[in-house]
């Protein structure tokens, strides 16, 4: 099986080989001055307890944290959105891995900001096993301390590329979670945490399973 890394640097390349430098530009940008905020800093780190949720998943039905820690650990991996490539990428990956995380009594779960629709459609096109969450306005993604607000000239640049943010999210905040891939043992304690400003950046599945596997063994 290829990394992940692999995969998401060659959407990187061809990125880079089909897009205008001037537009490419804009993004580094973005990426650059979202880093210098400290944002990965300040996320919910390893050792600490993540909060009980209660979100809807692409059927509309709740999904509830708490029932699934009942089970074993949860894998929550939070997401931009179906329209980044990088994320459906990641998301693959994870599917490709479901049965290996079923075997050892852990759960999982994708939460992103978009709409129930837009999920529901998402899920099925890639045929995701795991419950897809949605989080309106990003209030869970805020509690790990995931959010940021996209700035103006990203918006102009994301509407030119006919990436809706308000309208895929049903909220006209234009704000998104940065992708992050947590474990939680049953008791809510963080057991692995890693987010990145960088979107073209996610760890590798596998590393972050051995943190839920482990956690199934104690």
């Amino acid at each position: 099986m290829t990394p992940l890394q692999d995969q998401l640097d060659e959407i990187t390349a061809n990125t880079r080989q089909l897009v205008q430098a001037d537009r490419l530009a804009i993004g580094e940008r973005a990426i650059a001055e979202l880093f210098e905020t400290g944002i990965e800093e300040r996320i919910l780190p390893v050792g600490a307890i993540a909060p009980d949720f209660a979100l809807q998943d692409s059927n509309g039905k709740l999904v509830r944290s708490a029932d699934m820690l009942a089970l074993g650990p949860l894998v929550v991996k939070f997401f931009r959105g179906r329209w980044c490539p990088y994320c459906m990428t990641e998301l693959e990956a994870w599917r490709d891995l479901y049965g290996q995380i079923r075997e050892h009594n852990a759960l999982m779960v994708a939460i992103g900001p978009q709409s129930q629709r837009q999920s529901d459609f998402m899920a099925g096109q890639h045929g995701l096993p795991f419950p897809v969450l949605t989080d309106p306005a990003n209030a869970l993604a805020e509690q790990f301390g995931l959010v940021y607000t996209i700035p103006d000239y990203l918006r102009e640049y994301y509407l030119s590329i006919m990436v809706n943010i308000p309208f895929v999210n049903g909220e006209n905040s234009w704000r998104l979670p940065i992708p992050a891939t947590y474990v939680l043992g049953k008791d809510r304690t963080v057991l692995f945490a890693e987010a990145h400003a960088d979107f073209r950046v996610r760890p590798e599945p596998t590393e972050a399973l051995a943190s839920a596997l482990a956690a199934c063994r104690h």
